[in-house]
């Protein structure tokens, strides 16, 4: 039988524009058919969906591949294709542009001379820290200690946040999280139909069919449900936050995949209009504060035509996000979108001038929400200052950020200087009748170099001396288990709401039930010894009870403590698992000891017994207890024992005399 060639993409598109028969029952497409099109949106499931890198780590202002947590080979591992690229690219950024290298800025600490191209695609959050030059490293640990604040903003009277994913509703049954996204591979083949259309989507049971005709909007439709998948999970993690004593939350900008792609992007209205209002609906009900995060791809200030396109596309795509939540009005104002800079291109002045001239170019929309932050490679707090005052931008804070690259001409390193512009940060915002926000975590123990300090740490441990009222963004890898820590740490509003006992066994799940066991008949007698038992069913959880903890709320784990998250799988040994036979070379030994020990009977019938030697008695006889250094400390403990006090001996009968035996001597601990 001849191979079937496959299309190309090219020759695919091209046959979906010739008219294709419609079968008479297919209707058109309508927001009601969105409903039933339904696939399968956990990880664990299959290959299709897997979770957003930007969501995984603790900011996107780093470059992605970091695979915390341990997720399956479905999800992180299976995009970790370094081969093919260089520089790693998040999952709706346009095949067409290249990664924008961030240049270091000429007045910042580091050094540019020290760093190679290299050197600046190295991921600065992976499990490893980045090893550095003799040079690098002694220069960096000669640099003069940080002056820090001893001011604590206590008692504390801000919201707390955390970005884009909760680890513990991440890996609840079913798993909560808002960044599901696909390859677009997938939304290729997803345009033909179900081999079996009346069947729901299977992982391996109900795949397309690649030999029926595809459908453009069929693929679309399949999009779009993953990312309604994820709008209906901000709700279940703003109760969740709202249990627990977090009122701030980042949404993830993989929401929607693709949605800001040149080719494959969409509008979110008016298919996600409903369900975003319900997300909103519950955020203006709890009073939460909720923001975005566009990441590194996003840049107004390169000199590239089509990364400003990709760029604006992007932020319109945030900008129609947070419009369709419709919040309250001061809810809404307080929804922005936090933004870098970018690269220095060469020219720090040239780029900040075509930024300026990209801005007055952008919607009303985007402007309105627009917020820019300082970085740890190019731009600091001094170069971004003046330009957000003219510009009437907001202004963001990261101290960690701040503690790696400042203007030394100006501040010391550490968070006591740059309180001295307190002041001037505040009005950016209060200028636009927004409520203020700075982000805040922390290097990891054994970072020395600007470099390895680029990495977060799991956990932050103290607060940073802001107002007691603001809203504290913390970008740490632990995700909502460090806002936990600082809860825990400084008695902070809702640390009383969740259980210091670990969740090793989830009680807010439900499991499923198993088949009893058969079990043998037994006699009249024997039921009437046996008390009646209560039998009980499969403990039934309400869905909106589902992953919130439990009656206790035991929702924290410990530093370093992943495994609790997803406790391991239990190991049962199959019956036929024996233990290993005895090799033949231990059972000729032992046959040999039986045959020195009893005499071998002669031709006449006389058994004449055999003379031993001494090695041959060492063989049968028994064991002989050969002292050692805690025999003979404890041999005075021994000698003090009376008779009395001795173990009693063990008696065999032999005939009508009975023999005493040595008792076998216990091993000490």
């Amino acid at each position: 039988m001849a191979k079937r060639k496959r299309l190309s993409e090219a020759q695919a598109l091209q046959s979906i524009q010739t008219p294709i028969p419609v079968p008479p029952l297919r209707q058109p497409r309508r927001s009601s058919q969105r409903a039933i099109f339904t696939v399968t949106s956990d990880p664990a499931l299959g290959n299709d969906v897997f979770d957003g890198i930007e969501a995984l780590r603790a900011s996107p202002s780093a470059l992605p591949d970091d695979p915390i947590f341990g997720l399956p080979d479905s999800s992180v591992g299976a995009q970790k294709k370094k081969a093919k690229a260089a520089a790693p690219r998040r999952a709706d950024a346009p095949s067409n542009i290249e990664l924008e290298v961030l240049e270091p800025a000429e007045n910042a600490v580091q050094s540019s001379s020290t760093r190679s191209s290299k050197d600046q695609i190295v991921d600065p959050e992976g499990d490893e820290i980045p090893v550095e030059d003799v040079g690098a490293v002694m220069a960096a640990a000669s640099r003069p200690p940080p002056v820090d604040s001893d001011y604590l903003p206590l008692p504390w009277k801000g919201r707390l946040g955390y970005a884009c994913l909760c680890t513990y509703l991440r890996f609840s049954n079913p798993p909560v999280f808002s960044s599901r996204t696909c390859r677009i591979a997938s939304i290729m083949e997803h345009r033909h139909p179900l081999k079996d259309p009346t069947q729901p989507h299977h992982a391996t049971k109900n795949r397309p069919d690649l030999d029926q005709a595809p459908d453009v909007a069929r693929g679309q439709r399949y999009v779009e449900s993953l990312g309604l998948a994820n709008a209906k999970d901000i709700v279940k993690m703003l109760r969740w936050n709202d249990k627990y004593g977090i009122r701030f939350l980042r949404l993830s900008s993989e929401m929607f995949p693709f949605a800001s792609h040149e080719e494959y992007g969409y509008k979110l209205a008016p298919f996600a209009s409903e369900v975003l209002a319900d997300a909103g609906r519950v955020a203006a009900e709890l009073g939460h504060r909720l923001t975005t995060h566009p990441g590194q791809f996003t840049q107004l200030g390169s000199p590239r035509g089509e990364v400003i396109r990709a760029a604006i596309r992007d932020l319109e795509y945030h900008a129609e996000l947070l419009s369709l939540l419709k919040l309250p009005e001061q809810q809404d104002r307080d929804a922005v979108m936090i933004l870098h800079m970018g690269g220095v291109y060469g020219d720090k002045a040239a780029t900040l001038d075509r930024f300026r001239e990209n801005y007055k170019g952008l919607s009303k929309e985007i402007k309105k929400r627009i917020v820019l932050e300082n970085d740890d490679v190019s731009y600091t707090v001094h170069d971004l200052l003046p330009i957000c005052e003219e510009l009437n931008i907001p202004l963001v804070l990261d101290y960690h950020h701040h503690n790696i690259l400042f203007d030394a001409d100006e501040v010391r390193e550490g968070t006591k200087d740059i309180m001295q512009l307190y002041d001037r940060i505040r009005m950016t915002w209060t200028r636009k009748g927004i409520t203020q926000k700075m982000h805040y975590s922390e290097p990891t123990a054994a970072a020395i170099t600007p470099r390895q300090r680029r990495k977060h740490s799991p956990r932050v441990a103290t607060l940073p001396p802001c107002p007691p009222d603001m809203d504290l963004m913390i970008e740490a890898k632990d995700k909502e288990q460090a806002v936990f820590e600082l809860m825990r740490t400084f008695k902070l509003p809702g640390w009383e709401s969740f259980s210091n006992l670990i969740p090793y066994t989830r009680q807010d799940e439900n499991k499923p039930e198993r088949k009893a066991k058969a079990t043998p008949k037994k006699s009249k007698k024997e039921v009437d010894e046996v008390p009646e038992m209560e039998l009980t069913g499969v403990q039934s959880i309400p869905e909106n009870a589902v992953g919130m903890g439990g009656p206790q709320g035991r929702v924290y784990w410990p530093p370093g403590m992943e495994e609790w998250l997803r406790p391991a799988k239990r190991i049962v040994k199959k019956k036929d698992d024996k233990p290993d036979k005895p090799k033949k070379a231990a059972i000729k030994s032992e046959a040999a000891e039986v045959d020195v020990s009893t005499p071998k009977p002669q031709k006449g019938g006389k058994a004449i017994p055999k003379k031993t030697t001494t090695s041959a008695k060492k063989k049968s006889g028994k064991r002989i207890l050969t002292p050692s250094t805690s025999d003979e400390s404890m041999s005075e403990l021994v000698s003090d024992l009376s008779e009395n006090d001795m173990p009693p001996s063990k008696k065999k009968t032999v005939g009508k005399k009975t023999v005493g035996t040595r008792s076998r001597p216990k091993k000490f601990a």
